[in-house]
């Protein structure tokens, strides 16, 4: 299965007069090497090589000078070193770590060759010898496959035509809704969804969602410094799906004994191998963005189908009427959660909630995404019903008007009034499998419902 939008940007990459070498980052099993591998097609030539094999690492270890370095690549490939319409993917870079400094020489010694590398544990080898060469290569994250990329994998050409107008003709919404409770349940990384595409069988998945945690777990020793810290990591691993969605406390994480400050390098260490993200909150309505780091994180792991198999939710989730019911509305969450951070390619692109915390007047909302110099407050209902004090709260101290509710029922907008200051505002109501085109939603709310109309 291929992801669309990463393959899009590499076009753009690929196009660019400002072009450097890509690092491509993403947790093991998200697809990296495969949508690569589809991406070369657009090239004369396309060399792979992957240091974990022996023969291409010792190429990387043991070169005399660079150019005979680049030169051994191309030969042993069978490669006209002459043709510039080449693409270079090198998979697995961490394997040997000081071939991360050498990507800089590619820019300023041949910037005609195209240059990819990957490896999904690129900070655990980054030492004072060994470190991304700043200003020289260009970085692109991966992360597992959106609804819209979903419906693509599954054949589902009419649905995603629907899902991609803005807004969605009504007699769609079943359809959709449908389609979307399968994405919830499956999540969406690549053999998963390829496999579920092929043969339509939900049990044959387990093997598949336990082959994906294995290989995580086995990653353990890579991820940690020492044995001790191998432990925690490997306890993290094992009950970070229990704990998703939660407001976590780094203390006894997974009901353990462990200690605030070993569970909380733990959990950093497998964010920077992407297979988690820890979600801190902001508490002003008023951008600049800054996360309050010293406030709990809520915590969303790599993919809601890898949760939902790892908490054992899958036929709970298949039963339900209500998309956003199961796991005590967390699922919903944590859905959304997913999709905001799909389209997210840069590295530095961050995802946070707002809460207020005085003393009898808590607020909290569930995500808050900033889009052409406004931050809207996202709330997710479990249910279609449910009160808006929260989000209220956020608008009466924010200076715009706009509110998005993702929630299980269908489209449309209302014209509300806040409790308290009774500030008038608009509300964007939105089913859960539109939040993968809410950057297109928020663009056409704002338009149509500009400022001058309240």
């Amino acid at each position: 299965m291929i992801s669309r939008n990463i393959i899009l940007e590499l076009l753009k990459w690929r196009n660019s007069n400002d072009r450097r070498p890509l690092l491509l980052r993403g947790a093991r099993q998200v697809g990296k090497t495969t949508v690569v591998s589809e991406f070369s097609k657009v090239y004369k030539q396309y060399i792979y090589i992957n240091l974990e094999r022996k023969e291409s690492a010792i190429l990387f270890e043991e070169f005399k000078s660079f150019k005979s370095l680049v030169e051994s690549i191309f030969f042993l490939h069978g490669k006209n070193i002459l043709e510039k319409d080449t693409l270079l993917f090198i998979d697995e870079i961490q394997e040997v770590p000081e071939t991360i400094n050498l990507l800089r020489y590619f820019w300023e010694d041949y910037p005609d060759i195209h240059v990819i590398a990957a490896g999904s544990l690129l900070e655990t080898f980054l030492t004072e010898n060994v470190t991304i060469p700043v200003g020289r290569v260009e970085y692109l994250v991966m992360r597992p496959l959106s609804f819209d990329e979903f419906l693509s994998a599954m054949g589902e050409t009419q649905a995603l035509e629907q899902l991609n107008i803005v807004p969605f003709n009504d007699f769609v919404h079943l359809k959709l809704q449908s389609l979307f409770q399968t994405y919830i349940l499956i999540g969406g990384m690549p053999e998963i969804v390829k496999n579920y595409a092929a043969n339509r069988n939900l049990s044959g998945l387990s093997k598949i969602y336990d082959r994906l945690f294995a290989s995580y777990i086995n990653d353990v020793e890579k991820y940690a410094r020492n044995s001790t810290m191998t432990q925690i990591v490997r306890h993290v691993v094992k009950t970070m799906c229990l704990e998703a969605g939660n407001r976590v406390k780094f203390q006894n994480f997974g009901n353990s004994n462990y200690g605030s400050r070993e569970v909380g390098e733990a959990l950093r260490v497998l964010e920077k191998a992407l297979l988690l993200k820890l979600i801190y909150p902001i508490t002003s309505p008023l951008l600049p963005v800054f996360s309050d780091l010293k406030k709990a994180p809520r915590l969303q792991i790599l993919d809601t189908g890898l949760l939902n198999y790892a908490a054992n939710i899958q036929k709970e989730i298949l039963l339900s009427n209500d998309l956003s019911s199961a796991y005590n509305g967390k699922i919903a969450e944590h859905i959304v959660g997913q999709e905001l951070m799909a389209n997210q390619t840069l590295a530095l692109s961050d995802l946070n909630f707002w809460t207020r915390e005085k003393k009898d007047a808590q607020a909290e909302i569930d995500f808050i995404r900033v889009f052409d110099g406004t931050i809207f407050p996202i709330e997710v209902k479990a249910g279609a019903t449910g009160t808006l004090r929260s989000l209220q709260s956020f608008i009466d101290a924010c200076p715009h008007h706009w509110a998005i509710r993702l929630y299980s029922g269908e489209f449309s907008v209302n014209s509300l009034r806040t409790i308290n200051n009774k500030k008038p505002y608009y509300l964007l109501n939105l089913p859960l499998y539109a939040a993968c085109r809410i950057d297109q939603y928020l663009e056409w709310f704002m338009k149509k419902y500009p400022l001058s109309n309240i």
